[in-house]
């Protein structure tokens, strides 16, 4: 009895782990002891599905990035800071991951105890998990319970047929944290309440009612590597001191040990038909006048980089078919597509040897082609996605409005469903910068180099990027949240939180230049920062 209080008492959530692997005959002892778990019925309804992939688990982890952006939205502002302070997953961190899905095909009638409580099917999974918990504990495993995910979008990246509903993710490792109380009552976010609380004695009272159980809608941070976690665990500064930048930090680390220590910021020009619609204020040349600045240095985003130290490099994106202008006309062709992505990922691969990559984009008229692209890729509507743009005016709004809502009921009679497919969307609404940084962000990415993003156009390229490669997610950094309507729905989708929210309206790269001086600069006050055991070496006994 004592030993088994000891285990009930000591279990845990855990969310820090070791990257060592675990013997595939452990993770079965604890397979095993969920396997033993009451079901109603005798129905055995769990399934275990054993994640190792490193691909799934890219893909989990953006998931609950997102999932914890949607909830942490929904609490009050300090609730909401606290929230995001907190680590309550590590989906990329633990080397084992477990999904349990309940096998619901059966009706509730067909087996015993079912037919008046339909649920208790997936009450004994949730038996199954607490067996695996303490059985974790047992021999020393940590396991943590991951529930921030729409079921949904989980279930179809397993492939589960209709009727298996998951339980959320189950990650499992060896603990890199002993915590002597539960993670969330250690942080101040709750306490457990006295037994005599939950205690009702014969029938639920009339008077003097228990009160309700409190839902904060509490949700995870994103997963950081070990490795990079660890360095600013030992410096002699609380943890999370720098808030988001320390997150951005240990993302940073985790892609490469050496951290950079530059960039470059990569300006892409783009040229637009639907400017014939009206929607912009400015003439198209103008984006050649852009162009033009910038390789000569004197442009708002090329001076910013050189401010912070970053170097310059300016690209004219163009399709060598015909374009149309979105209304009339799907935007670019296929194989153009394809050439200015693969065209992004030479450039890409070239530039992530020296350093931070950071997004700019110029091209008149791309706010309406960007607005497009997202309701064709989030499914949202036209007046969640159309903004002011650059000096736009009321009118002009209305115009946008209309090209852009005009040029989906196009696209959509088209191209039906497969619109949601970033290829068939980026030539259907999209813009040949936006297909050039695409590609720039995967080979960049694929590189393990940090991108900054900056506004929408930018966000957008990381999102089709994301859609086609899900593992680019942990090389992003959202440098800023720009004006534009639909921008905010860009980075929830993305599961990013912004390091700046300066109400820009510049393109260029200007907020990735000013938010890539601050992760710099981060990473070189943690790495001069004393370690603590540099500090105790220093302090006499």
């Amino acid at each position: 009895m004592r030993a088994l209080r000891a285990v009930l008492a000591a279990r845990r959530d855990v969310r820090r782990f070791r990257p060592d692997e675990v013997p595939p005959e452990v993770v079965r002892q604890v397979l095993l002891a969920g396997h033993q778990a009451p079901s109603v019925g005798h129905s055995q309804p769990w399934r275990f599905v054993v994640v190792r992939e490193q691909g799934t688990r890219d893909r989990a982890a953006l998931m609950a990035d997102r999932e914890r952006l949607r909830q942490a939205d929904m609490l009050t502002e300090e609730r909401r800071s606290r929230l995001l302070d907190l680590q309550l997953e590590g989906i990329r961190e633990a080397p084992v991951g477990i999904v349990v899905a309940c096998d619901r095909r059966v009706p509730a009638r067909g087996v015993l105890g079912r037919a008046s409580f339909a649920d208790a099917d997936m009450w004994s999974c949730a038996c199954a998990i607490e067996n695996m918990w303490l059985a974790a504990r047992a021999v020393g495993l940590g396991l943590g319970w991951v529930t921030l995910f729409q079921p949904e979008e989980l279930a179809e990246l397993l492939g589960l047929p209709p009727g298996i509903e998951t339980l959320g993710w189950l990650c499992l490792g060896w603990p890199d944290e002993r915590p002597p109380s539960p993670g969330l009552e250690r942080h101040g976010w709750s306490e457990r309440m006295p037994l005599e609380n939950v205690i009702v004695e014969e029938r639920w009272p009339s008077a003097d009612e228990p009160p309700a159980p409190v839902s904060h809608l509490a949700g995870p941070e994103p997963a950081s590597v070990v490795a990079g976690r660890d360095e600013g665990d030992h410096r002699l500064t609380v943890p999370g001191s720098l808030g988001v930048l320390d997150l951005v930090v240990n993302r940073v680390l985790a892609l490469r040990p050496a951290p950079p220590t530059s960039g470059t910021l990569v300006v892409v020009a783009g040229d637009h038909p639907v400017t014939r619609h009206g929607v912009s204020a400015f003439s198209p040349s103008v984006t050649g006048d852009v162009l033009m600045a910038t390789r000569a240095g004197l442009s708002l985003g090329a001076v910013t980089a050189r401010e912070v130290g970053l170097a310059v490099e300016a690209v004219h994106a163009v399709a060598t078919r015909q374009t149309g202008d979105m209304v009339a006309a799907d935007a670019l062709d296929p194989d153009d597509v394809d050439v200015l992505f693969r065209s992004g990922e030479e450039s890409g691969r070239r530039l992530a040897e020296d350093g931070l990559v950071c997004l700019g984009e110029v091209g008149i008229g791309n706010t309406t082609v960007a607005a497009a692209l997202a309701c064709a890729l989030l499914e949202l509507d036209v007046d969640e996605a159309v903004g002011l743009g650059a000096a736009a005016d009321s009118a002009m709004v209305r115009r946008k409005r209309d090209v852009v809502a005009a040029a989906l009921t196009r696209a959509r009679s088209a191209h039906g469903r497969r619109l949601a497919q970033p290829e068939v969307a980026l030539a259907a609404v999209g813009g040949p910068e936006i297909a050039f940084l695409a590609g720039l962000t995967v080979a960049a990415a694929g590189a393990r180099t940090p991108v900054v993003l900056d506004g929408l156009v930018t966000s957008l390229a990381a999102l089709v990027a994301v859609r086609i490669e899900p593992a680019v997610h942990s090389a992003l950094v959202a440098g800023q949240r720009s004006r534009e309507a639909a921008h905010g729905r860009v980075l929830a989708e993305l599961g990013l939180e912004p390091l700046l929210q300066l109400r820009l309206r510049a393109g260029e790269g200007v907020g990735a230049c000013l938010a890539a001086q601050m992760v710099l600069a981060a990473v070189r006050s943690r790495q001069a920062t004393a370690t603590v055991e540099e500090q105790c070496a220093q302090t006499p006994p």
